[in-house]
């Protein structure tokens, strides 16, 4: 019998690969090794109605807990792999496990902030359920709270933290939130609902350390102010985790280096989700993409790979983001330098934010703007080359172009 798959890492991308080789007809054994001591769930409501209290954490499971005793997949969480061995298995604290293949959802970490006091209780990160468990019942009234990253996770708790009564700073070192990922003009409209809900955002700023003896008291800044707070959370992205990868010898470049078939350089290991370094034909380039969309579809790639059903993923890449009752829709990636075209009008909360390079759409920014969202992703698949006076018209539909 066949010594069956090894998954590594308990995410969205690890649940979905055993989820589809068990639809797939996949009958040896699967295995789930994750480190955290839960089922595999999904992470973007950690950052908005999970902090919030407004979702349970059984709502964010790919599947119910019984559902992987029905299908025969072994879960073994709470526990970590220390290596991995291509054509064996894999190693782990407590022993070795054989496996013909083995899958890489190892996912990423989150950044540290490596200043004076960083280790002090009541400084916090955000990454995992156990993440907000500690410190979720903090954001109370009038607690001082400074944010440390003007990125979609500090932007969603400061809009968390804020509407539960919170005293919030967000602190960004780059001169605008959001500034690797979008237009000044999304940036100016988040500064501008943010601060409108009464959120401080310092921009130019960065953290120095933080201060106090036994738990946090401040938070001191380049500009040789301390800030007197409560809570601090730590948002300023995440590293891939590669380690394994690079023991065991795969190519690793800002990610774990895979085909469009998730197949990395050794034969028979597979990787996906938050890891990867990838290909994608249909933006003609490599990436590695942080989002639940790439991670559940290249976990179904990885599954069909093994299969031997090959199905290369390619996909438009979308994200999205909550923030009070603003949604933020994406599709396509944006490039510093791409032509920004403005649909309806950026002083209201609802217009799109389009980019254009060579004249071709590839990305938009949506903004309670479902239909914008939605007809986008064909257009940008198509490779849409659309008269730039028609595209800033919001009354004429993106397939009308």
């Amino acid at each position: 019998m066949s010594n069956g798959v090894v998954i590594v890492g308990g995410g969205e991308a690890g649940g979905q690969a055993a989820i589809s080789l068990r639809q797939g007809g996949y009958d040896a054994p699967v295995t789930i090794i994750g480190d955290e001591p839960y089922v595999p769930y999904e992470r973007p409501a950690l950052s908005k109605q999970f902090l919030a209290g407004e979702m349970d954490m059984e709502r964010m499971y790919l599947r119910a807990p019984d559902f992987y005793d029905q299908k025969n997949i072994s879960l073994r969480l709470g526990e970590r792999v220390t290596a991995i061995m291509p054509g064996q298995g894999v190693t782990t604290h407590s022993g070795d496990i054989a496996a013909e293949a083995i899958v890489l959802a190892t996912g990423g970490r989150v950044r540290t902030l490596p200043v004076d006091g960083a280790d002090l209780p009541g400084v916090h990160y955000l990454r995992s359920f156990d993440d907000v468990l500690a410190f979720r019942d903090r954001l109370a009234a009038k607690t001082k709270i400074a944010i440390v990253g003007g990125g979609y996770i500090g932007l969603e708790v400061a809009a968390v933290a804020t509407k539960l009564g919170c005293a919030v700073t967000v602190l960004e070192m780059e001169e605008r939130v959001l500034n690797r990922v979008v237009a000044p003009e999304v940036s100016a409209f988040y500064t501008r609902i943010h601060t409108e809900e009464g959120v401080e955002i310092r921009t130019g700023t960065t953290v120095t350390g933080f201060t106090g003896s036994d738990r946090l008291t401040g938070v001191a800044c380049s500009d040789g102010t301390t800030r007197e707070v409560d809570l601090a959370i730590v948002g300023i992205g995440i590293v891939p985790n590669v380690d394994l990868a690079e023991a065991a010898g795969l190519d690793v470049d800002n990610g774990i280096v895979v085909d469009a078939l998730t197949r990395t350089s050794h034969p028979g290991v597979y990787a996906a989700g938050d890891c990867t370094n990838h290909p994608n034909d249909l933006l003609g380039r490599r990436l590695r993409l942080e989002s639940v969309q790439n991670a559940l579809s290249q976990g179904k790639t990885a599954a069909n790979a093994i299969l031997g059903n090959a199905t290369p993923y390619a996909e438009v890449p979308w994200f999205w983001s909550d923030q009070y009752d603003v949604k933020l829709q994406m599709v396509g990636i944006n490039d510093p330098g791409d032509d920004v075209v403005i649909r309806g009008d950026d002083k209201t909360r609802s217009f799109s934010v389009c980019y254009l390079r060579g004249g071709v759409l590839v990305a938009i920014n949506a903004i309670n703007r479902p239909k914008d969202f939605l007809q986008a992703k064909k257009a940008i698949a198509a490779g849409l080359k659309p008269d730039v006076a028609k595209l800033a018209d919001s009354d004429v539909a993106l397939k009308e172009l």
